[in-house]
C-alpha cells in the first residue's frame, strides 16, 4: 500500500503565502507601492507570529485540520502579529494598533488560514488527521 505524503510542507507554504499576501495587500492599499522596505516592515510581525503559532499549535500533528490546527494557528497568528506590530509601532504611533484593522486582520486571516483547511480536508476526504498503517 503507497505512503501517503505528508501535508505539512503543503500546510506550511499555503500559511506563509496567505500571510504574506495579507500584509501585501494591506500595505499597498495603504501606499499603493510596492517597496521592498514597506512590505518587509508591513509582513514581518505577522510572519513571525506564524512561526510562533506553528511551533504552539503543533502543527506536524495534523497540519490540515480545520479546527484542531487552523484554528490555533489562526488566532494565534493574529493576536501576537498585533501585539508585534502595536509595540513596533509599524503603520502609525507604537502602542496604537486601529480598531478597523484588527477587525480585517482578524477576518481575512480567519477565512484564509482556517478556509484552506477547509477545502483541503473536504478535498483529501479526511479530518486532516494523520494516519498510520
Amino acid at each position: 500500500m503507497a505512503v501517503k505524503k505528508s501535508h505539512l510542507p503543503i500546510a506550511l507554504i499555503v500559511d506563509l503565502i496567505l500571510v504574506v499576501l495579507f500584509t501585501i495587500v494591506g500595505h499597498y492599499t495603504h501606499s499603493h507601492n510596492f517597496e521592498p522596505q514597506g512590505l518587509m516592515i508591513t509582513a514581518w510581525p505577522f510572519v513571525a507570529a506564524l512561526v510562533i503559532a506553528w511551533m504552539l499549535s503543533a502543527v506536524w500533528d495534523r497540519p490540515i485540520s480545520p479546527l484542531a490546527t487552523g484554528a490555533g494557528v489562526w488566532a494565534i497568528t493574529v493576536l501576537i502579529g498585533l501585539v508585534i506590530r502595536g509595540i513596533i509601532g509599524a503603520g502609525g504611533e507604537p502602542g496604537m494598533v486601529p480598531v478597523s484593522f484588527m477587525i480585517v486582520a482578524t477576518t481575512l486571516n480567519l477565512i484564509t488560514l482556517v478556509g484552506w483547511r477547509i477545502i483541503a480536508t473536504a478535498v483529501t476526504g479526511g479530518s486532516g488527521r494523520k494516519r498510520s498503517r
